[in-house]
């Protein structure tokens, strides 16, 4: 059985100002008790280096709380940045909600 996963779904350009309140976001959702989320970037047009940089800090806390954080969703210039920078490497990154339960039942 999956554990109780809470997911996001971010709109637009994600950049500072909007990383800045998804890291708000995730730790308020920390702080009620939630430590498995899901992003679904499908609605996130671009992602600059200061949302790449927020959303780093909101893994680290999730990390922290022992939880995990879960992307899915991502385009092809969200993709790009993180083979530039390797972070498609750090973060679990997911095809669909269906793909959760292998992630569990493998850790």
């Amino acid at each position: 059985m999956l554990p109780k996963i809470k997911v996001l779904r971010p709109e637009g350009i994600f950049d500072g100002v909007k990383a800045n309140e998804f890291r708000q976001d995730i730790n308020k959702l920390i702080g009620d008790g939630v430590i498995y989320i899901l992003v679904d970037f499908k609605k996130v047009t671009f992602m600059d280096s200061s949302g790449l940089g927020g959303l780093v800090q909101a893994l680290k806390n999730i990390r922290s709380a022992n939880g995990r954080l879960f992307l899915m969703s991502l385009n092809e210039q969200i993709k790009m940045l993180f083979e530039l920078t390797n972070m498609g490497q750090v973060f679990e990154i997911v095809q669909d909600k269906s793909e959760l339960g292998t992630k569990f039942s493998n850790s």
